[in-house]
């Protein structure tokens, strides 16, 4: 409710893009699917949400501020604004799973080799795609212009 649709559209198609690629990749190597994967691929979706909430914040952010902006120019600043970010968060969620991964046993494995995967497409797909799909649909500043006039109109 809070995104304009386009930029919830991106974050929705991020979504479906990370558990696919799980999915797949268990599929591919033929691992079991238990309720563990389960939880883990529920924790992917949190994780990417999160992520793909803050690009796409700054992204509205930065065309509030500049909405005569060229789309181009704005998506690139709001992934500059927080790619370093996403990189220290995904980096340190990462040495987390591997230390799960190698200490916690085969219990846990499969859990941790979905949330080390999740995680790494999680990171892409928040910078590459809910960033990216808003402004395949059209995105402008336009609509960010016509919501400051309609709170705030000039005299």
């Amino acid at each position: 409710m809070r995104f304009e649709w386009r930029l919830a559209a991106g974050s929705v198609i991020a979504l479906f893009h990370d558990v696919i690629i799980v999915l797949g990749l268990f599929a591919w190597l033929d691992l079991s699917f238990d309720l563990t994967i389960l939880a883990s691929l529920l924790a992917i979706i949190g994780y990417s949400l999160n992520d793909s909430i803050i690009v796409g914040d700054k992204v509205r952010e930065i065309m509030k501020r500049n909405s005569e902006k060229d789309v181009n120019s704005i998506i690139n600043l709001a992934i500059k604004a927080t790619i370093v970010r996403t990189l220290i968060t995904s980096g340190t969620t990462l040495a987390t799973i591997l230390a799960i991964w190698l200490f916690a046993g085969e219990s846990l494995a499969g859990f941790s080799i979905s949330l080390f995967c999740g995680v790494l497409v999680g990171t892409f797909s928040s910078i590459a795609i809910s960033a990216t799909v808003p402004q395949l649909l059209g995105l402008t500043g336009d609509y960010y212009l016509k919501k400051e006039q309609e709170i705030c109109p000039l005299p």
